[in-house]
């Protein structure tokens, strides 16, 4: 492992001319165990993104919850006539740095070391690291993948576990870190008594102990960003972005973004987006079971707009097929990746049968993304790389798909909040019941990342889980195929089986906190944004 030397400590310069670096930083946690990644010149550099950066993140924030007023009043998300002249205009990202142009398969996983080590030497092109969804964020699991990633970026991360020894690859795949979302904060790491938001600190630690190494070594330092939900976002980022290049002597454009599009008021403005990040961003993705979860909160307030079981809401849904090519269309006219979903599917070792299904519905889902025009594609788990990898390698002529323009694909607002199909079951509400109350338990218990009936599951599943539950309640239209009322007893009948069960199968104490929280969280009048931020203060 190495340690930081005072050439790393040295690789900050002052901040530009006009930004604030004044004022204390606290460490809550084993300040003595993350020394070298704790170093007093990082804590500097995120205090000082904290202190020019923050109170005008948290303005977007403010801006987020008066959209959502809207949309509880009756607004339906559309199209911003302000921003017309951006949408029409004839204008192009700045341009994709060389080892970003093949992206043909995407793994993703949490920025654990075993993780790191597996999925760099998988055979996929990129591998994005995750800080947010996959990730329970306690002190250790965030300090270490912060460790873990300076390790990995300079070729010397190796792992004995288990009498087996893991070390990387002559060639692993690119390396992509994606911080965590803007709303959440990062308790452990404060200001006068304020937490830093942890997109600050996750990008801050990763950027000053890595960015003049990626450098080095000819490349660039890549994000991926969450949960963006309007272009104003999407310019707060690039302008940490301008200052941290600013701060490094870097030069502009050695930080690169892909945006998740995983919101619905997103999808209306992919353009700006890409627009406000022009000189930093390399594409935009399909981050689609966040994108389902944001659906259902948006039009929290609409009974017109129940979800069927989640099992129900896929790909050819119209809302997402339209979103989908909406997003080649956009990408691929700006110059940028558009990137396709997730395969979460994982071997089932036990039943050959199951496993060839399984592996039938992703060839399927791929060969979809591949021919409607999408560059590449994640999954998240290594046996799915070269499945992935042959269907694209097969469709597309070249690494990528930038000359298919898809000027034929025409969208319409209405056609991306289109009601989908489909039926409510008692199956599904069982169904949410155990993937939210398995999925909470394992968080708490600090995993973020879990297979749960073959699929690897992170927070965005549980979120439509949770929320799915809520709606089927709150709403009269929640009413199952066979004619049962989905109501608070029903449910909570659901969540009283599922933990007997499990805790007669001797699981951890944290399913009693879990089950706790899917009652106060469903139950409750209104819906919470994030099962994160209430799950966040019982971590």
């Amino acid at each position: 492992m190495q340690q930081t030397t005072q050439e790393d400590a040295a690789s900050y310069l002052p901040p530009p001319a006009g930004f604030d670096q004044a004022g204390g930083i606290a460490v809550r946690g084993p300040l003595r165990a993350y020394a070298d990644i704790l170093t007093p010149e990082a804590l500097e550099f995120v205090l000082t993104l904290h202190r020019n950066f923050t109170p005008r993140l948290k303005r977007q924030l403010e801006a987020r919850r008066e959209r959502q007023e809207e949309f509880d009043a009756g607004l339906l998300p559309g199209f911003d006539y302000t921003t017309t002249e951006i949408r029409r205009g004839d204008w192009k990202i700045a341009g994709v740095p060389d080892d970003l142009r093949d992206r043909r398969v995407e793994i993703t996983g949490p920025a654990e070391r075993k993780m790191i080590i597996n999925a760099l030497n998988s055979g996929a092109k990129v591998f994005m690291a995750d800080l947010e969804d996959s990730l329970s964020p306690t002190f250790d699991n965030v300090m270490s993948a912060q460790r873990d990633l300076r390790d990995a970026v300079r070729h010397d991360i190796s792992l004995n576990a288990g009498g087996r020894e893991y070390t990387l690859n002559e060639n692993p795949a690119q390396l992509i870190v994606r911080p965590r979302g803007l709303h959440l904060p990062e308790k452990h790491v404060e200001v006068d008594g304020e937490a830093v938001p942890a997109a600050l600190v996750d990008f801050g630690l990763y950027a000053f102990h890595n960015l003049r190494e990626r450098l080095a070594r000819g490349t660039g330092l890549y994000v991926y960003l969450p949960k963006i939900e309007h272009w104003h976002e999407a310019d707060w980022w690039a302008s940490v972005f301008r200052f941290t290049e600013d701060a490094f002597g870097s030069g502009r454009g050695a930080i690169k973004a892909t945006v998740l599009i995983e919101t619905l008021p997103a999808v209306f403005q992919m353009d700006e987006i890409l627009f406000a990040l022009r000189e930093h961003v390399a594409g935009l993705n399909c981050g689609r079971w966040d994108y389902i979860f944001s659906f259902i909160k948006t039009f929290r307030a609409h009974a017109d707009r129940v979800l069927p079981d989640r099992a129900q809401v896929g790909m050819t849904q119209p809302f997402l097929r339209a979103y989908s090519l909406l997003l080649i269309r956009t990408c691929h006219r700006r110059g940028a990746f558009a990137m396709g979903g997730m395969a979460a599917q994982i071997p089932i070792r036990n039943d050959a049968g199951a496993n060839a299904r399984a592996l039938d519905a992703v060839r399927s889902d791929k060969l979809r993304e591949a021919g409607d025009g999408h560059d590449g594609t994640w999954v998240a788990h290594p046996a799915l790389v070269p499945v992935a990898m042959k269907i694209f390698e097969d469709k597309l002529r070249g690494a990528n798909q930038l000359d298919v323009l898809r000027d034929d694909v025409k969208v319409t607002a209405a056609d991306l909040v289109a009601q989908p199909e489909g039926d409510i079951t008692l199956d599904g509400v069982c169904g949410n019941v155990k993937v939210a109350l398995d999925y909470t338990a394992a968080w708490l218990g600090g995993r973020g990342c879990v297979p749960l009936n073959h699929l690897m599951e992170d927070a965005a599943t549980a979120e439509i889980a949770r929320t799915q539950l809520w709606q089927w309640i709150h709403h009269p239209n929640g009413v199952c195929r066979l004619g049962h009322r989905i109501t608070e007893s029903l449910v909570d009948g659901y969540i009283d089986h599922v933990l007997r069960d499990r805790l007669k199968d001797g699981a951890s104490g944290h399913y009693e906190d879990a089950a706790a929280l899917l009652r106060e969280l469903t139950f409750n009048d209104a819906l919470a944004d994030f099962l994160t931020l209430p799950a966040y203060e019982r971590l």
